[in-house]
C-alpha cells in the first residue's frame, strides 16, 4: 500500500526514532520505557527493511509475512509498534485518573 512513498516513510521513521530516543531518557515509569522501547524497536525494524531491501535510496519494501485471511497482513515490527502505542495510551490514561 505504501510502496510508492517509501523514502517519505523512511524519513518519518528516522524522525520518530529521534524523538523516541530523546523522550526515552525522561520516561519516569517502567511501563512508559517498555512502550517507547516497543515503538522504537518496531520503527527500527521497518526502517531496516526499507534500507536493506532496496534497489534505490530507501526504496525498499517492508516484508509483511503474518497473513490472516480475515485480517490485515503485517509483521513483528508492526505488532511491536501497535502494542507499544496501545500500552503508551493505556499508561497515559491511567496516570491521569
Amino acid at each position: 500500500m505504501f510502496q510508492q512513498g517509501g523514502p517519505v516513510l523512511a524519513v518519518i521513521a528516522v524522525g520518530v526514532i529521534g524523538v523516541i530516543m530523546l523522550v526515552l531518557g525522561d520516561a519516569s515509569r517502567r511501563s512508559e520505557a517498555i512502550a517507547l522501547g516497543m515503538v522504537l524497536g518496531g520503527s527500527l525494524g521497518n526502517l531496516y527493511d526499507r534500507i536493506t531491501g532496496s534497489q534505490g535510496f530507501l526504496d525498499g519494501a517492508v516484508v509483511d509475512f503474518i497473513d490472516f485471511d480475515f485480517f490485515a497482513t503485517f509483521n513483528v515490527a508492526d505488532m511491536s509498534i501497535s502494542l507499544g502505542v496501545g500500552l503508551l495510551l493505556l499508561v497515559t490514561f491511567l496516570r491521569r485518573s
